[in-house]
């Protein structure tokens, strides 16, 4: 199998039209519903021939497989909450199968997706030429017969929430249920395809968090109005404690100067209380810009060359000198209101009554698999939840019907061997979200069929 270039799989499509921000209501009326439309529209329509050619220069195809049905790529502009639980505007990109297939007529099921960490402010999952986890959503699922609700979170895209609640678990379920609701409403008032009773929850990376947590919320808060098929996270941070006492106290993980950014300015927005000022945590000069240094547009290596980041390509130099906080930090760390916040966004002890699985690669750099996966099945399993699958790419014993090893274990390892000397850097967001996302694919359909 070829090595994967997900940035050929951009389809191209008719552009999104633009709508300014904000809403047109009055301060002095109550504010819209959660969930409630601001903007919906119809951004643009991805053909089998595009699709197809997409999936072919990428290497993706023989895990997509053909295209069996047409994409219309629909945006929605929706009103949700914030963390203080005020009103607040988001945005989602809607992916929904159109055509004559079996495969993409009637109703058809639902996969509400979150997606992993992003640095682009303007991050639009409806935006599936320039966006490739937008384009692999469509390929892996869309195409396939799954109508995809991905919001793009709060303080992203036009969001009117000035920063992002990252790793925040109660406000991105919030936010992922509104989004759910926005997304259904559109269809059911523009679109000929309707969503069916089958409820999927997946996500990568944070969106691994994000959707782990969203099940959670979902059966604990919203059972009456969403019943969830079965989920799937993907090389998600479940373990946010145990992993933050890893990352501070042995050993960094790639990306941790912009994971943390983000996770101190999510945390202080959210509960006031990480710091009194910026330089309680950070070294100079990054405390002058750090509570509004990410989300950005700005490339980041202009922010490493203006002396906003430390200047470091690793991304793991948090400490020590020249690094992103302060060794008093550090050392206040184990009783800190940080970790206590850690704990809090944890996710061990979720309940549920519905089928999960897991997945991830166990040489990930990015997301340790032992701290986060395995103590996650570990703890699933100890409780009695429905854990169906635990699959780890580097040794694969399980696979959903219908998928065979070689396509995904062998290709995995070519895959791997491909990248060579960039394996490390290529690991977590470049080469296991395609094969996760085909034994998710394949765990749901397995779920679908078996009338779990």
């Amino acid at each position: 199998m070829s090595k994967f270039n997900l940035a050929m799989l951009a389809i191209s499509v008719a552009a999104l039209s633009a709508c300014g921000g904000g809403t047109s209501e009055s301060r002095d009326d109550p504010p819209a519903p959660r969930g409630s439309i601001i903007y919906g529209t119809l951004a643009g329509h991805a053909t089998l021939a595009q699709i197809d050619g997409g999936t072919a220069a990428s290497g993706l195809q023989p895990l997509s497989g053909k295209a069996k049905c047409e994409v219309d790529v629909r945006y929605v502009y929706y009103m949700t909450r914030d963390p203080a639980g005020q009103p607040a505007t988001a945005s989602a990109g809607v992916l929904v199968p159109t055509g004559s297939d079996a495969a993409c007529t009637g109703n058809r099921p639902v996969l509400l997706y979150a997606h992993g960490t992003a640095t682009q402010k303007s991050y639009n999952m409806a935006d599936v030429t320039n966006n490739r986890e937008a384009s692999l959503m469509m390929a892996m699922y869309a195409a396939q017969g799954f109508i995809v609700i991905a919001p793009n979170y709060l303080g992203y895209e036009r969001s009117s929430l000035g920063f992002h609640p990252y790793l925040n678990a109660e406000a991105q379920a919030v936010d992922m249920v509104d989004g759910l609701r926005a997304g259904i409403a559109h269809l059911k008032a523009e679109s000929s395809t309707k969503a069916s009773d089958k409820l999927l929850i997946s996500g990568y990376s944070q969106g691994g968090h994000v959707a782990l947590a969203t099940h959670k919320v979902i059966e604990r808060d919203y059972g009456s109005e969403f019943k969830i098929t079965a989920t799937a996270p993907m090389s998600g941070p479940y373990n946010l404690v145990g992993f933050g006492d890893a990352v501070v106290n042995v050993q960094a993980n790639a990306g941790a100067t912009l994971f943390s950014v983000m996770q101190l300015t999510s945390y202080q927005k959210s509960y006031g209380n990480i710091y009194g000022a910026p330089s309680d945590a950070y070294q100079a000069p990054f405390d002058a810009h750090a509570e509004t240094l990410l989300p950005t547009d700005t490339p980041i290596a202009d922010l490493m060359a203006a002396g906003k980041l430390p200047a470091d390509p690793t991304f793991t130099k948090l400490f020590g000198a020249g690094g992103l906080l302060k060794d008093s930090f550090k050392a206040s760390y184990p009783t800190s209101n940080f970790r206590k916040a850690l704990q809090t966004n944890t996710l061990l002890g979720v309940s549920t009554r519905r089928p999960i699985a897991l997945c991830g690669g166990k040489a990930d750099p990015t997301v340790f698999y032992d701290l986060n996966t395995t103590v996650a099945a570990a703890d699933l399993k100890a409780r009695g939840m429905p854990l169906m699958a635990t699959y780890d790419l580097e040794t694969l014993s399980t696979l959903p019907a219908g998928i065979t090893g070689q396509t995904v274990y062998g290709g995995f390892q070519q895959a791997k061997a491909a990248a060579g000397a960039s394996v490390q850097a290529q690991y977590h967001g470049g080469l296991v979200p395609p094969f996760c996302n085909a034994l998710t694919r394949g765990f749901f359909q397995q779920v679908i069929a078996a009338g779990l």
